[in-house]
Parts: structure tokens; C-alpha cells; sequence
């Protein structure tokens, strides 16, 4: 289907704008960003219990905020919930973590813990956030009865440079704890430290949206060697999981972008599990560009989607179909 008008009535804004850094520094340009980025007619999020918190970590403490439903409770499933950023942005304000958070939180009766990774900026590289995800997952694995969790229905999920890190913690936690989520939940995510071409259906979709907008081989380099500190044919299947042996890990959903230049890394990510006998649910989320879970609810895509995780959440081991 089309890019989705929510979207699309607002290309005009981005035109001139050769980056979001340039874009940030100018402050005209910086308004026409920002009146991009906004979200009109957003429901309000749901109300829920929302508290500060760290877990312990190698390279210091992992601050997270805990959402929990107001009506409390035991044994409740879980999401450790990662927002995205090309590893270098993001924080836990943002929607795609506070509102997915919340939505998920409400929707599926359960505890969202959403980890506030380092980013890599001033010399930060893998494994520093990896490390800290990994922290995040085991503190909450150590407290789940004080945080009213049923330890065996702990999901684990992430959007863009957050699906990335999610799945190489699971991997990690697999391999060091024999430990793995209920289920894996990735949101337009890359696993591939160069991205496969688009296929020749998704090529002309592409084509239609703004180069800001785009991730194109040299944009998704630089991420790549910006998070590894170097090239990447150093990174090994924890930093970029379609490198690693997937056999024996949990059930994953993924949610992919109609247009989204990573969706071929998501794409044959799934092939890859579904090779190594993983229970792999793949789709794709229509008229959506990367990052859709910064619009609100308002938007059916978006709603549908948060509806999927939601059930995966509260299902446990289940993907929903």
C-alpha cells in the first residue's frame, strides 16, 4: 500500500536537509525536523506505575524504568523493551520507548522494563552496550518476584539498533546461562553487519522516500563501524546476530517496515531461523517507514503491531498468528 499519509503529507519539511546532525545544529531547519518528528492527535498513553531503577553492570550501572499495571499483581509476564537510535541516539523519553512501554504494559497486563544502554558516542563501542543489556536482563531475571514477575515469561525485544542488541543478548544469555527469553520481539531490525540488496519488489518502494530517510550501504557502514569501533568484519554473532549459530533459540516476531531499507537484513534473518528449526513469525507492518513506533496508536498499523506484541508478551512461548 502507499506510505501511509500520516507520514508522507509531511516529506515536504525534510527538503534541503543533507542530515538530522545538520539538521539539529540549524535552528531553522531544526523546526521543520522537529514539526516532521511531531505526532498531532495522539491519544494519550496509557496510565500506568512508572519507577527508576539500575542494575548492576560491568561498566557501571544500567538505569531502567519499570512499567507496571496499576492493578499490581504476581507472577506477571514480562518485556525487557530496547529503543532504537543507530546505537547512538535514543533515550527512554522518547515514544518508541515510553509509549510502546506503556502500550505494551497495559495491553498485556505485564511489566515493561525499558534499559537505558550506553550509547556509542565519545569512544563507546561494542561490547559496552551489549554488556549492559545483558546486565539488564540478568538483574531482572534475579529480581522477578520483587517485581511481581513470573521468571519463566520474561520476552525480551527491541526496535532497530534494539532488536540488535536484544537478540545478541539472548544469544549471549543462551550460550553463558543457558537461559533464553519466552520470546524474542524485533521491530525493523538489522542482523547483518552489510545489509543484503532490496529485492526487486521492494527496490521502487524505496525509491519513494526521502534520502534523510534512507539507510543506503554507506549510511548503514558508518553505524555499523561507528558501534564495532572498527571494520565490520570484526563482528562476531553477538554484535550482529546473522553471524551467529541461531539453533535452540526462543520463538521470535519480527514487525518489518514496508519501506525500510533494512527490511532485507530482517528478512533473511528469518530465513536463517527458520533454517536452524527457531519458531519464526515474520510481518510486514503496511505503509509503515522505519521507526513507526514513534507514531501513536491512532495510526490502525501502528495499533495492530503493538496488538501482536502485546500478545506475544502476555502468550509466553506463543507467537501470536
Amino acid at each position: 500500500m502507499p506510505v501511509h499519509p500520516v507520514v508522507s503529507s509531511r516529506f515536504h519539511l525534510l527538503e534541503g536537509i543533507e542530515s538530522f546532525e545538520k539538521g539539529m545544529a540549524d535552528p531553522i531547519l531544526r523546526a521543520r525536523l522537529d514539526e516532521f518528528m511531531s505526532i498531532t492527535g495522539a491519544p494519550a498513553p496509557p496510565t500506568v506505575e512508572v519507577g527508576e531503577d539500575a542494575a548492576p553492570g560491568p561498566h557501571g550501572p544500567v538505569p531502567v524504568r519499570t512499567y507496571t499495571p496499576p492493578s499490581g499483581g504476581t507472577g506477571l509476564p514480562c518485556l525487557v523493551w530496547l529503543h532504537g537510535g543507530a546505537f547512538r541516539m535514543g533515550d527512554l523519553d522518547m515514544p518508541e520507548a515510553d509509549w510502546t512501554a506503556r502500550q505494551v504494559c497495559e495491553r498485556a497486563g505485564a511489566v515493561v522494563v525499558s534499559v537505558d544502554y550506553r550509547l556509542c558516542v565519545g569512544g563507546v563501542t561494542f561490547p559496552v552496550p551489549h554488556d549492559d543489556v545483558v546486565a539488564a536482563v540478568r538483574w531482572v531475571r534475579e529480581r522477578a518476584d520483587s517485581l511481581g514477575v513470573d521468571a519463566d515469561r520474561i520476552s525480551l525485544g527491541g526496535a532497530s539498533a534494539g532488536g540488535n542488541l536484544a537478540t545478541g543478548a539472548a544469544l549471549r544469555l543462551r550460550d553463558e546461562d543457558g537461559w533464553l527469553p519466552a520470546a524474542l520481539l524485533l521491530a525493523y531490525t538489522t542482523l547483518h553487519a552489510v545489509v543484503p540488496a532490496p529485492s526487486a519488489a521492494l527496490a521502487p518502494l524505496l525509491a519513494e522516500i526521502p534520502r534523510l530517510l534512507r539507510f543506503l550501504p554507506e549510511d548503514r557502514q558508518g553505524i555499523t563501524e561507528n558501534y564495532l569501533g572498527g571494520p565490520s568484519s570484526r563482528a562476531d554473532g553477538y554484535a550482529m546476530p546473522a553471524n551467529a549459530v541461531l539453533d535452540g533459540l526462543c520463538p521470535v516476531l519480527l514487525l518489518n517496515s514496508e519501506y525500510d531499507d533494512l527490511r532485507p537484513s530482517a528478512e533473511a534473518f528469518a530465513g536463517l531461523l527458520a533454517t536452524a528449526g527457531v519458531d519464526v513469525r515474520q510481518v510486514v507492518v503496511p505503509g509503515m517507514l522505519h521507526g513507526f513506533l514513534n507514531l501513536h496508536t491512532g495510526v490502525e498499523a501502528v495499533d495492530r503491531a503493538l496488538g501482536l506484541m502485546a500478545a506475544a508478551v502476555r502468550d509466553g512461548n506463543g507467537l501470536p498468528r
